[in-house]
């Protein structure tokens, strides 16, 4: 079946530029109006003093204290995760992700879209939108996420076999199943899942009898991660188009 056409999200237009910077996570109402009278906001290239000011948010951006930000209703984002960091609003033994998104982000509550350990690497994507996090992780979707893999011990036919025919983990008496398994070098795969369970590409490899060492996530759905966003860095996405692909309409 063909998804109906996706679209970018946008803010009603005619609002008022304290409301905009309080809805893209500039701080509270009172911190916003702040930022627009002491002259930090501009519009292609004009300072603007008043925070009631009238704005068309529509494919709107900002200059907030020297800074680009474009306006969106819903923020989609991609991160190019490093090794170190817990996919957590509270982590336990090492920093959270959040902490390498800007303020106005952590603030209007982004949240991992699925989560990678943490000493997996990869592209991880993070959005405020919660009907999205439900269409891109729900099993029904099938939506592929591709990993890397380095194993401690020589990838065998039977492990690829295995992989993809089944494997049993210990809390599932039904097989797991990978969508797609290559062998990429002598100890190195290339395995596509369509599901994210706990520690799972991890488990699936104990149970084929071998073990991970080194994990990166290349692709969530048709989205690669560009080779030229280093770790730690993120980027804007326009919408869920650039992850399950161009739109297509229902006839």
């Amino acid at each position: 079946m063909r998804r109906a056409a996706a679209r970018r999200v946008e803010p009603p237009p005619g609002m008022h530029l304290a409301q905009i910077l309080f809805s893209q996570g500039f701080g509270t109402r009172r911190e916003c109006e702040a930022l627009v009278l002491r002259g930090s906001v501009r519009i292609a290239g004009r300072a603007v003093d008043d925070p009631a000011a009238e704005i068309d948010a529509e494919s709107l951006v900002l200059d907030v204290d020297g800074e680009s930000w474009p306006v969106h209703a819903k923020a989609l984002v991609m991160l190019h995760k490093p090794a170190g960091y817990e996919c957590s609003q509270r982590p336990r033994h090492h920093p959270s992700v959040m902490s390498l998104l800007p303020p106005p982000l952590r603030r209007r509550g982004v949240q991992p879209i699925g989560r990678l350990d943490a000493d997996t690497t990869g592209l991880l994507l993070l959005t405020d939108d919660g009907a999205l996090i439900h269409r891109l992780t729900s099993p029904r979707k099938h939506v592929p996420k591709v990993y890397e893999v380095a194993a401690a011990d020589p990838v065998s036919p039977r492990q690829i076999e295995a992989l993809l025919q089944g494997v049993v983990l210990r809390d599932d008496p039904n097989p797991v199943r990978a969508a797609a398994c290559e062998q990429t070098g002598e100890r190195t795969l290339r395995l596509t899942l369509l599901e994210g369970r706990y520690h799972q590409v991890k488990r699936m490899l104990a149970a084929a009898g071998n073990r991970v060492v080194a994990l990166h996530r290349s692709r969530f759905g048709e989205l690669r991660l560009p080779a030229d966003l280093a770790p730690g860095q993120w980027r804007w996405l326009a919408g869920e188009q650039d992850v399950l692909g161009p739109p297509t309409t229902l006839p």
